[in-house]
């Protein structure tokens, strides 16, 4: 049986009733990296895991790069504090659609992000969407990949969204990319520039 056969089932009544739920971080001090969602969807919310929907490709990308020896399934999520690795969201709240979340909602979300990477002091802050992370953080020229400032000490990714409805970026591109961040958390190397707005 894979990790996505044991997906839990809910109907679309319990699915709504977990609109505006938070999904708990998963952090400690001083992680490798601090991958960051945009915000839980309805099915990361009713089973209190991250990245939980199906055809959300985060987890198998996360294996096939190398962050993880295994495919991890999202209830098995804590098992990344082994690893060095994070996960919490720009805005907490839970949306069937991240469309449904509104700029200043995106730019208070963060404003508290910073404040928690401030106080993690992560390696590395990896945003998973770059739509997102231009307005969170009022970079409208923002691209994938190593920015060019930080938030303390920590270095700021962005990596494209694993979401299955991001067609433009293949599993193996996602890999790729991710693949990346992975060398570059692991020896320092890569080094995203002088520190700035954070």
């Amino acid at each position: 049986m894979t990790p996505r056969e044991r997906a839990p089932r809910f109907t679309r009544e319990q699915l709504e009733a977990a609109r505006d739920r938070v999904v708990p971080d998963v952090v400690a001090d001083g992680l490798r990296v601090l991958f960051c969602g945009i915000n839980p969807g309805l099915m990361s919310a009713a089973t209190g895991h991250h990245f939980a929907r199906p055809g959300n490709r985060f987890w198998p990308v996360l294996h096939t790069s190398g962050f993880t020896p295994r495919q991890l399934r999202p209830d098995e999520e804590r098992e990344l504090l082994t690893y060095g690795l994070g996960i919490t969201n720009v805005v907490q709240r839970a949306s069937a659609r991240a469309d449904e979340l509104g700029a200043e909602e995106y730019r208070a979300g963060g404003r508290l992000l910073a404040g928690k990477v401030r106080k993690l002091r992560p390696r590395w802050l990896a945003v998973v969407g770059v739509t997102a992370y231009r307005v969170a953080f009022e970079d409208k020229k923002a691209q994938v990949g190593p920015q060019e400032w930080r938030i303390g000490d920590t270095r700021v990714w962005v990596l494209p969204n694993p979401s299955g409805l991001n067609a433009h970026w293949t599993p193996q591109m996602m890999a790729e990319e991710f693949g990346r961040l992975r060398e570059a958390a692991g020896t320092d190397a890569g080094e995203a520039g002088a520190t700035g707005r954070g």
